[in-house]
């Protein structure tokens, strides 16, 4: 008769099965025998289960809804782990973990022993309860059953791997019988004791299996006695575990424990990495090395597609790890560049995904070796013996791989080695893909923000500039700091400096977003105040759009400072939109930061107005303009971080780009949390004699004055060469004035980086570039203009207009011809 018997053990494991509850069913699921430990758990005695079916106390499921398909099960897999649910006698369901374990008899029947090895536990899906239960369902459980003259009547394959004994030699024999001693004299005192009593005995015993690489074993013995309905003994069994194979799983699950609480602390790769080889030696392997495709660990692109053809890809050495002082096993460290022959087991790995062991490292010639010598000389030389290497996986994606290698543990690697292994290598590959997928991120803000800002600052005539942009840390990203120097006409310059709210690349592309609204807002020489109004409702216009976006992160607003200088009066317009006030240090040392009206950041729809200030620099000053980062961190407040700037910004005899240096190193030890943006500019003037400037009557003699002045001023300049387009200009420029204005026309012709013309009336008709048709005897003054200066605008004044044009000196035009 085909029967199966099922255990169940309360609050234990597999390696724990100290009083485990114990039903025997025939082949039709009938429960035949039972357990004093099976009536403690689910309360039913043995009268009101033997000769019933356990569908009694077995939930049925959607995998197994019925007791015969549930036996089906067992048969099909020869053996079945997983969570099971079972019901007790006042209700109640407990959630189990079962383990399935062929039984065999003399007459080729066989019976199925299902063990618990937890009560109440995760469900089967989650990731701890299944890798738990995966090692260990691989420490080997051996099961005898034996009738009350204690003659051996089933048995499971593993009793042979425990003593030795194969099952013909056991089957109908009492263990004095199968292999006389000492140690089989004792057991069938404990089986006699157990009979009588009807409770549980722990026996342990050391047989010694030649064939065993350890040779002695230690096996501990748990004796359950089977009863009948009316409660009498009908045999005994005994499941025996290899409490050295259990100390192995117990040392497995402590590492994945571990590796939970340590792999994933940190965005770098190369951190995770080393930890990832740190928990591997000495407990699985003498010697770990955790190899990476060489983009992961710098962001620099797509990790590897699993199965993709073409080259092998370059790997980069991330993690070592050895039992041995210096790591001699190793030719490469970390950092290196990692080759991969393409015979090798690691092209293999690369190039399918998939993990190779070899128990036995075969290095002699005509292996693989042979094409790697460098590797070939090290396993010869520290006594590598047995070799896995696990592919790191993520997302369908190769990160790289992980070796793992024995060189003094005598034991070659076996299958469930090899489970461990890909399990940590699993747990290690989500926290590598985050970190890349982080560098990536982050390496594309950086990549992102550096395209954005200025390489050259060009302050021409009007200031020197220096910068500094340094990015915060990995932790927190990099941010949306920008800064510009804008040349403006009249040899005038913008300043600016601004701060979008947030990290990453999202931060550093509404960064771009906002520059390149600066500029245009600039371009059409805005005051200050005037210029911020409109790039707040920019923002507030972007917020908007970006939420109609679904894949958009909208700006979170921002912080700006625009600043304007004139040369020619040395004096600076400023306003700033929740922003730090700018340093001015004097010629004489002195520093100040001017109280300007704070105005309230962009984008956060206050409608407060923004306010200009206007202040007259010596020549010779400085102007530091900077973001928040540099003044504000962790430990210390802004007024201490600006009075720190200001310490760094008045040291005498220092160019800018040392002042850039200094102000910057003055930042406590720690990494910022914030990006760091410092712009420096130095003011210049321009002397009386580079600008000549007249008021000229508003009539048709204008532009014969103009031309006349314009060609004495050039010949005292040595601008010979630009006298005619320079007349021409002119001539344009005021009779244009003449016409539509109807007060004094003023003329100013500014000696800088270039030459500047300048035309002012009263009239604030703004001028715009046309094509004129053939019969028109108007419209072509303005094309002139553009096709003889390098570029002109207009800009608006409380008079009125102004409408100029630049070309580039002589000199300058004679280096763009060579160029």
């Amino acid at each position: 008769m085909t029967s199966c018997t099922t255990a169940l053990s309360r609050h234990v494991d597999t390696c724990e099965i100290t009083d485990s509850a114990i039903a025997m069913l025939d082949d039709h699921g009938t429960v035949v025998g039972w357990t004093q430990a099976a009536e403690r758990l689910v309360g039913y005695a043995p009268r009101d289960v033997v000769g019933r079916s356990a569908s009694l106390v077995v939930q049925p499921s959607e995998e197994v809804p019925t007791m015969s398909e549930y036996v089906e099960r067992c048969r099909a897999r020869d053996g079945w782990s997983g969570t099971a649910t079972v019901r007790s006698r006042d209700g109640s369901i407990l959630d189990v973990s079962r383990r399935v374990s062929k039984l065999q008899g003399r007459d080729g029947t066989v019976r199925w022993l299902v063990s618990v090895t937890d009560v109440g536990t995760l469900p089967e899906n989650t990731r701890s309860g299944s890798m738990r239960e995966s090692l260990l369902a691989r420490a080997p459980v051996g099961i005898a059953v034996r009738d009350t003259q204690l003659r051996c009547t089933w048995v499971n394959d593993t009793m042979e791997t425990h003593d030795g004994l194969p099952r013909e030699r056991r089957l109908g024999c009492r263990p004095t019988d199968a292999n006389p001693g000492l140690e089989a004299e004792g057991m069938e005192g404990v089986m006699r004791e157990v009979l009588q009593s009807g409770t549980t005995r722990v026996h342990e015993y050391r047989p010694w299996l030649p064939s065993s690489p350890r040779g002695e074993h230690i096996l501990a013995v748990s004796f359950f006695c089977l009863t009948d309905a009316d409660g009498q003994p009908v045999g005994v069994c005994s499941i025996s575990v290899d409490v050295s194979e259990c100390r192995q799983a117990r040392e497995r699950l402590a590492i994945l424990n571990e590796a939970s609480a340590r792999l994933g602390g940190t965005l770098d790769v190369m951190q995770t990495s080393q930890e990832l080889a740190d928990l591997a030696v000495p407990l699985l392997a003498d010697f770990v090395a955790v190899d990476l495709e060489q983009s992961v660990p710098f962001g620099e692109g797509p990790a590897l597609r699993i199965g993709s053809t073409g080259r092998l890809p370059q790997l980069r050495r991330a993690g070592l790890a050895s039992i041995r002082h210096g790591v001699p096993e190793c030719a490469w460290l970390r950092g290196d560049a990692i080759p991969v022959p393409p015979t090798s087991p690691f092209a293999h790995v690369l190039r399918t995904g998939r993990a190779h062991i070899e128990p036995v490292l075969n290095a002699a010639p005509g292996t693989w070796t042979d094409d790697d010598p460098t590797r070939a000389g090290k396993v010869h030389e520290s006594g590598m013996h047995s070799l896995m290497i696990v592919p790191i996986r993520a997302r369908s994606s190769l990160l790289g791989v992980a070796l793992f290698v024995r060189t003094e543990h005598p034991d070659p690697f076996q299958e469930s080695d090899l489970v461990l292994a890909e399990e940590l290598v699993s747990r290690a590959a989500l926290s590598l893909d985050n970190a890349h997928q982080y560098a990536r991120q982050h390496a594309a803000a950086l990549a992102l923000q550096r395209n954005l800002l200025p390489r050259d600052l060009r302050g021409g005539t009007a200031v020197e500039a220096a910068s500094r942009y340094l990015p915060a840390d990995m932790e927190h990203g990099v941010g949306g700091d920008w800064f510009d120097v804008i040349p403006l006409s009249g040899a005038r310059v913008a300043l600016v400096v601004g701060d979008v709210v947030g990290h990453g690349i999202n931060a550093a592309a509404a960064m771009g977003r906002l520059r390149t609204a600066v500029r245009t807002l600039a371009d059409m020489e805005m005051p200050p105040d005037e210029l911020l109004t409109h790039l707040d409702d920019t923002v507030q216009r972007l917020a908007d759009e970006d939420l109609d976006a679904a894949d958009q992160t909208p700006v979170g607003g921002a912080t700006c400072l625009y600043a304007v200088y004139d040369p020619l009066t040395r004096r600076c317009a400023m306003a700033r939109a929740g922003h730090p006030p700018p340093a001015i240090v004097d010629p004489d040392g002195r520093v100040t930061f001017p109280d300007l009206p704070a105005g309230p950041p962009l984008g956060v729809g206050l409608g407060d107005p923004f306010e200009s200030v206007e202040m007259e620099l010596p020549e010779g000053s400085l102007l530091a303009l900077y973001t928040d980062g540099l003044i504000e961190t962790r430990d210390q407040d802004i007024e201490e971080g600006m009075r720190r700037l200001g310490d760094a910004l008045t040291r005498p005899g220092r160019s800018l780009e040392d002042l850039c240096h200094l102000a910057t190193e003055s930042l406590p030890g720690q990494a910022p949390s914030d990006d760091v943006t410092l712009l420096l500019v130095r003011t210049r003037s321009l002397q009386p004699a580079q600008v000549a400037s007249w008021t000229l009557p508003g009539d048709r003699s204008a532009g014969h004055t103009a031309r006349d002045l314009t060609n004495r001023q050039l010949a005292d300049w040595g601008m010979e060469d630009l006298q005619d387009s320079t007349k021409l200009i002119v001539s344009e420029l005021v009779t244009n004035a003449a016409r539509h204005s109807t007060g004094p026309i003023g003329l100013r012709l500014i000696h800088h980086e270039g030459l500047t013309c300048e035309v002012s009336d009263d009239d604030a008709f703004s001028p715009h570039l046309r094509r004129a048709r053939t019969a028109d005897e108007n419209g072509r003054g303005l094309f002139l203009v553009a096709e003889l200066s390098r570029r002109w605008g207009y800009r608006l004044i409380p008079e009125g207009k102004v409408v100029w044009a630049e070309q580039d000196l002589p000199s300058a035009r004679g280096r763009a011809k060579a160029v």
